[in-house]
């Protein structure tokens, strides 16, 4: 049977996010933590998940993330959304351990087949990250929903958090940008097989880096780039940390089909909402083009970790993504003393 995923959902992968000026006002009168001193990472960061210390040598890393479909396939749909959810873990410098399923499906719409496709495709992912999924739970809902509570296991001391950058460090990204161009051109029926491959092959693999990156102590900040895109993620580690960052535009590792789309005008709605929730706190040069913009605030769906780091462990950081087959990834900026903000170069 025929079917299309994205036309059971409003919106699709990270991209379905609530805006980040929303969401900071829904959560700006969530207590403090300061009554659980063993949850060492809360909301109180933005953070990508939440850590609670168990012992001197053990802390538990829980996340959870779910979204509507992305792509047409069931397989990769669940591939892509159990990738994302499983990110937050190595975001944290983390090791995953286990994941349970959130699914919400119109049983009544779709065959019973595609939404065991869905589950197969997430349960491949968590094969290939080494956990099972546990269990889980299911609700019939009006739209396709997909997506895991992922657990982890980290010492208290190698816990990377998003908040600590320090003035100097570099910004290395893993991943190349331009999902969410892409997920736009698919929605139009205008993303090449070639563009589709590439999509793919990035949403789906796992940033375990992250969980190797915990052992370095001059790997000051990481997060994972996703709904909010690049300047989103990298503000919160301004704010955070308390810090400026400087983006170098020409030093970004796009994704070649998706460059390609931008300057066609391609671009996800959620990149326009990007922007207007933070752009006040950007500076970009005058001769910037809207595609470039469109590409800073660009929605990616289980994007690549963005790492704060002492320039003397920049060789040291490329070479583990490199070892594990990122082949994008690079330095784009560096943090410094001021007012936090973005400048775009």
């Amino acid at each position: 049977m025929d079917i299309k995923l994205t036309e059971f959902s409003s919106g699709g992968g990270c991209g379905c996010k609530i805006s980040p000026a929303v969401l900071s006002e829904i959560l700006s009168t969530m207590p403090a933590r300061a009554i659980f001193p063993d949850l060492l990472v809360g909301i109180e960061s933005s953070d990508d998940a939440a850590v609670y210390r168990l012992n001197a040598a053990q802390a538990i890393v829980a996340t959870t993330d779910f979204f509507m479909p992305i792509v047409d396939d069931p397989f990769d749909f669940g591939r892509i959304a159990a990738t994302n959810a499983i990110s937050d873990i190595y975001a944290m410098g983390a090791q995953p351990i286990m994941a349970l399923a959130i699914v919400g499906m119109p049983v009544g719409k779709l065959p019973v087949e595609v939404i065991r496709e869905i589950l197969k495709g997430g349960e491949s992912v968590c094969a290939e990250a080494g956990i099972p999924i546990g269990g889980g739970h299911s609700i019939d809902s009006t739209e396709p929903i997909y997506g895991l509570v992922a657990l982890g296991i980290v010492h208290p001391d190698r816990v990377k958090r998003n908040d600590r950058g320090q003035a100097g460090d570099a910004l290395i990204l893993g991943k190349g940008l331009g999902i969410g161009i892409m997920s736009a051109a698919l929605k139009k029926n205008e993303l090449s097989e070639e563009g589709y491959q590439q999509m793919i092959a990035s949403a789906t693999q796992l940033n375990t880096p992250g969980s190797v990156l915990a052992a370095m102590p001059g790997v000051h900040g990481l997060t994972d780039v996703t709904g909010f895109g690049l300047l989103g993620h990298l503000l919160e580690i301004c704010h955070g940390s308390k810090l400026a960052a400087e983006v170098e535009f020409d030093r970004l590792p796009l994704l070649p089909v998706a460059l390609n789309l931008a300057k066609q005008g391609y671009a996800p709605g959620a990149a326009a909402r990007n922007w207007a929730s933070y752009g006040h706190e950007v500076t970009l040069p005058a001769t910037m083009l809207e595609w470039q913009k469109n590409m800073l605030c660009d929605p990616q769906t289980s994007g690549g970790l963005l790492v704060a780091c002492a320039q003397e462990e920049v060789e040291s950081v490329l070479e583990i993504f490199n070892q594990q087959g990122f082949d994008y990834a690079g330095v784009i900026g560096s943090l410094c003393a001021g007012k936090p903000g973005i400048s775009v170069k």
